[in-house]
């Protein structure tokens, strides 16, 4: 038998969603400002010749594009039906140990 909802546990899961969506764009912004004013600077250095910004560009990226994945819930690895499986499947394991 499911658990029916209280109207309070829905929107304790509603504003958990937000705020994780939220963290993901103050990341964005960040991302973006820091990494035109390395840009920047890389060319004001009259170092154009090479574009070392590309190296944080790109490394930090990653870690953005894994960010948008798991709060956009895109990675199979962490969404929202793996959480499910695997609290039931340890609620088994410790209902089996019992």
């Amino acid at each position: 038998m499911k658990k029916e909802e209280t109207y309070q546990e829905r929107y304790n899961r509603a504003k958990a969603r937000v705020e994780e969506i939220r963290a993901f764009y103050n990341h964005l912004f960040i991302y973006i400002i820091v990494n035109i004013g390395l840009a920047s600077l890389n060319y004001y250095q009259n170092e154009w010749y090479f574009p070392w910004f590309l190296f944080p560009l790109g490394g930090w990226g990653i870690g953005l594009m894994g960010h948008a994945l798991g709060t956009f819930s895109a990675n199979p690895f962490t969404g929202k039906d793996w959480e499910k499986r695997k609290v039931q499947e340890l609620m088994e394991k410790e209902r089996l140990n019992n």
